[in-house]
């Protein structure tokens, strides 16, 4: 069993066409949407391109997830809780 991670560009609406669109490739038995960083981790005997070539044909804009994505979120995150904090 294989667990491929995908940075997947959406928004809360395309979770659910996100697993909709995972559920009809064969071999998936798992996965795992976290929309608030764009991954996606799908867990199965499915070919890393087949995934890929799904999330594509239904209009999302997806990659193979890079250490750079980790970097990218962390920031992104760090940078929303300075912008909610108030100094008065």
């Amino acid at each position: 069993m294989e667990t491929i991670e995908l940075k997947v560009e959406m928004v809360a609406l395309h979770e659910k066409r996100v697993r909709k669109c995972l559920s009809k490739v064969k071999g998936i038995e798992k996965v795992e949407v976290e929309a608030s960083i764009q991954k996606v981790v799908v867990t199965g005997y499915a070919h890393r391109n087949k995934i890929l070539k799904a999330l594509r044909r239904v209009g999302l804009r997806a990659e193979f997830w890079s250490p750079q994505n980790e970097i990218l979120s962390a920031y992104a995150s760090a940078s929303l809780m300075i912008n909610n904090f108030s100094f008065f």
